[in-house]
């Protein structure tokens, strides 16, 4: 039996209102009208005294019917691959949530189910300021767009906004969502009918592919004929080494066993230089297999590889959610850089998702600027972080808001000052 995981007064209550947070000394009611009580409550508001509920107390069976309902697809916020991030990945682990629940009184089985979650951590874990906000959980993908039934989106969304706010939080801030997408549609209209509005942080492009296009002549109009002629020459070179084959594993088995080629290939090159690829960290390496091997139990996970003869030259993972795909990683043997195996990789991938009739649209998940694929997928996703206040009128937003300007601002002067290194 599911464990019912609403508080003993909510269900008492059968309202469908669910607070899965502790009760903590930072609960405001009541808006700060002068500066010396926004201090006293950023002080009370520190991070170790805000208490969730552990993702892992979310019902997973919940929260992939959740998944399969959501108006809008994100492929790492499905179970089988949060649920590893939070067991094992570097920096990512100890995830709370904050979870919406229908009313239980209006179901015809008398059961309350999940209709909406977000996985959170707070402002001091995420960027080190300790003001009293939640942050959006890194899923080790850059894509983290609640989860939200689509009959009821605006009432999950209350629901989550109610629970931030009474663990004390201020404000919600929203990473890496798609800004003009369903989910931040209902975040809006909630905001709206409060007399609130969401504020947007920063916001870029990246690559996204129109799967429902004819493949052949959607790569013709990206890459041009004689870009396409010499990518053909490259494969046709390739193919000296052996037949150039792709395969694409599904199965929990042949996923098992094409994970480990996949590693080794990230392992390979320049990402084992910086001490960025998954198999240099034991628990990087082992939230990889869980998740990739969780999500094929369900159709919801691919991993696509290139071939010359025996040798595999490029892998990659890709992750599926409703009528969306999303291409996590690559990984290429640099001994074939020559013969562009990432680039190869990725036209007999552009020619596989198009293929699907079920699937409408394929997320790059790449920076916004990616060399690689951005030439060759051409529709673009606005992606962007956006600040959800909580409370009419409340002076702790914009000192959130400022903190993380500027918290911004250094970190992309340490980007560029480590470019510059990297260069010279």
């Amino acid at each position: 039996m599911e464990r019912d995981l609403r508080p003993r007064d909510a269900r008492e209550r059968g309202n469908g209102v669910v607070v899965n947070i502790a009760d903590t000394a930072v609960a405001r009611r009541a808006s700060v009208n002068d500066a010396t009580r926004t201090r006293a409550q950023i002080t009370a508001a520190t991070p170790d005294r805000m208490a969730f509920a552990p993702l892992v107390e979310i019902s997973p069976i919940e929260w992939q019917a959740l998944a399969e309902r959501a108006v809008e697809p994100n492929g790492y916020y499905l179970p089988a691959w949060e649920l590893a991030v939070n067991a094992s990945a570097r920096g990512r682990t100890g995830v709370s949530a904050l979870t919406a629940w229908s009313d239980a009184s209006s179901a015809q089985d008398g059961a309350a189910r999940l209709i909406g979650l977000l996985p959170v951590i707070s402002m001091w874990r995420a960027y080190k300021i300790p003001l009293p906000a939640l942050v959006s959980a890194s899923p080790y993908g850059t894509l983290c767009t609640p989860l939200l039934d689509r009959n009821i989106a605006g009432a999950a969304v209350r629901q989550l906004m109610a629970q931030a706010r009474e663990s004390g939080a201020h404000a919600l801030i929203l990473r890496d969502v798609s800004l003009n997408g369903a989910a931040m549609k209902a975040f809006t209209d909630v905001l709206r009918q409060d007399g609130l509005h969401p504020r947007l942080l920063n916001s870029h492009f990246r690559a996204c592919l129109d799967a429902r296009r004819e493949a052949d002549e959607l790569l013709r109009d990206a890459l041009g004929g004689k870009k396409l002629k010499e990518l053909r020459r490259q494969r046709n070179r390739l193919a000296e080494h052996g037949a150039v084959r792709f395969d694409v594993a599904r199965t929990p088995e042949a996923i098992a066993a094409a994970i480990e080629t996949f590693l080794a290939l990230e392992a390979s090159g320049w990402k084992a230089r910086r001490g960025t690829a998954l198999r240099q960290d034991e628990g990087d390496a082992g939230f990889i297999r869980r998740a990739t091997k969780g999500l094929a139990e369900t159709g919801q996970c691919e991993i696509v590889t290139l071939h010359a003869g025996a040798t595999p030259v490029a892998a990659a993972i890709v992750l599926r959610h409703q009528d969306r795909a999303f291409y996590f990683k690559l990984g290429i043997d640099e001994r074939f850089s020559k013969f562009s195996p990432g680039v190869q990789l990725t036209l007999e991938l552009t020619r596989h998702l198009c293929a699907d009739a079920v699937l409408a649209t394929a997320d790059s998940t790449a920076s916004a600027d990616h060399p690689m694929i951005n030439p060759i997928w051409r529709g673009r996703l606005k992606i962007g972080d956006v600040l959800i206040p909580l409370r009419r009128h409340d002076p702790v937003v914009p000192l959130i808001r400022s903190a993380i300007t500027a918290h911004r601002r250094i970190r992309e002067l340490a980007r560029r000052a480590v470019h510059l290194i990297r260069g010279r």
